[in-house]
């Protein structure tokens, strides 16, 4: 069974992680409000995902993500490879 991470936007101003098996099963339960961490949003778009072969890939990826800056998950979102690699080595950069 395949796994994935994905990334909501929520309200246009936060970043949430998670994981699932069925992706759009998962993001339709955000958008019935299903999940405490997302029901207060009431615009929610799904911006990212990753699959990964094992739960246990996808929950280090996910644990890995959820410590990332918002600017770093927004530069990873866009496919911005460099800027990325710039936030990576310089934690002082403002978001």
């Amino acid at each position: 069974m395949a796994w994935h991470i994905y990334i909501l936007l929520c309200d246009q101003k936060i970043y949430y992680v998670g994981l699932s098996s069925d992706i759009l099963k998962r993001f339709k339960s955000h958008q019935l409000g299903e999940n405490p961490a997302t029901k207060k949003f009431s615009d929610l778009k799904l911006v990212y995902s990753e699959d990964f072969n094992t739960r246990k890939e996808a929950e280090i990826r996910e644990t890995q993500l959820k410590k990332w800056s918002f600017a770093k998950k927004k530069a990873l979102i866009e496919s911005n490879l460099e800027l990325l690699k710039k936030l990576s080595k310089n934690h002082e950069l403002v978001e």
